[in-house]
């Protein structure tokens, strides 16, 4: 469908607004910079913690994957 992004684990397939993607790219950049940041409007532990299922030591891969998931997001709506 034009002006859409799919989204789907291989069998099933949710389509995505053109604007709902781009805004979703931005958000998860602007998470993965909080993620990544020190200072005062860093994510704190107790946030990361509940974003990972209790497991705020997974700082670092989440960040990773949250960067990775903007980039990918970013590359097909702007394709």
């Amino acid at each position: 469908m034009p002006g859409s992004t799919t989204l789907g684990p291989g069998h099933g397939v949710d389509p995505i607004e053109h604007s709902d993607a781009v805004r979703l790219a931005s958000v998860l950049r602007e998470m993965s910079g909080l993620l990544a940041m020190d200072g005062p409007n860093r994510l704190t532990d107790a946030q990361v913690s509940a974003l990972c299922a209790g497991q705020a030591h997974h700082r670092q891969e989440f960040g990773e994957w949250v960067e990775r998931v903007a980039k990918e997001l970013t590359r097909r709506v702007s394709a």
